[in-house]
């Protein structure tokens, strides 16, 4: 009998096992998905969800002055979003999910994202702004990622190492080497440093695209000087 009853306890040792074990599973797999619906990731998300601009004028949805007027349009809407959320007499279940608490009482970095694509997309020519608008919608959320969402004044070595990488790989593939260096740069500076104005930080959402834009020019202008460079 009791050896009967070993095995059998053995038995529903092994069948517990197993089940805890596909409990464990199931809820790794809850675990991993959870992960995917936080904020910060859902942040991150939506940002990359911009590259979709560049890649309608690519794909030939837009020509190039009708994807500026899309994104003109959508500064309009944004600033009358902002306009209601910062009054008090627009609330959306969604701004709890996209945006910051430090938002709260300034405009929210959805609306910079937008507005600085627009004003980059107006004023740069396809070749410096798709690189530039890409560097925003690509490389500033892996650099997000990587920082784990950290707010510092200066982000970590290794951060700017790869959002360095990252937009100079894309603008690789629509400038000469030099102006995709400097784009690479300035897309790492304007998105590693955190400068403050009157009390104001200044959003990489709206810093970066024109930062980034203003370097490959430059370096197009430098390596027109310098034909060995092309």
């Amino acid at each position: 009998m009791t050896d009967t009853a070993s095995a059998d306890g053995g038995g529903g040792g092994a069948d517990g096992g197993a089940s805890n074990g596909a409990d464990a599973g199931t809820d790794a797999d809850g675990g991993r998905f959870s992960r995917l619906r936080h904020p910060e990731v859902e942040r991150r998300l939506v940002h990359v969800t911009g590259a979709l601009a560049p890649a309608s004028y690519l794909l030939g949805v837009f020509t190039w002055r009708q994807l500026g007027l899309v994104l003109l349009g959508g500064s309009m809407l944004a600033a009358l979003l902002e306009a209601g959320r910062l009054s008090g007499r627009l609330d959306l279940a969604i701004y709890d999910r996209l945006t910051r608490e430090y938002e709260q009482d300034n405009v929210a970095a959805y609306a910079l994202y937008v507005v600085s694509f627009t004003v980059v997309v107006l004023l740069f020519q396809p070749r410096v702004a798709i690189p530039a608008v890409l560097a925003l919608a690509i490389a500033d959320p892996v650099s997000g990622l990587l920082g784990s969402g950290e707010l510092r004044d200066v982000k970590q070595g290794y951060v700017l190492l790869a959002t360095f990488g990252i937009a100079t790989g894309i603008a690789s593939f629509f400038v000469p080497a030099l102006a995709a260096v400097l784009g690479g740069l300035a897309t790492a500076l304007a998105d590693g440093v955190k400068p403050t104005v009157r009390g104001y930080v200044l959003d990489d959402n709206l810093t970066i695209p024109p930062a980034a834009a203003v370097a490959m020019t430059l370096g197009l202008e430098l390596v027109g000087r310098l034909p060995a460079l092309v």
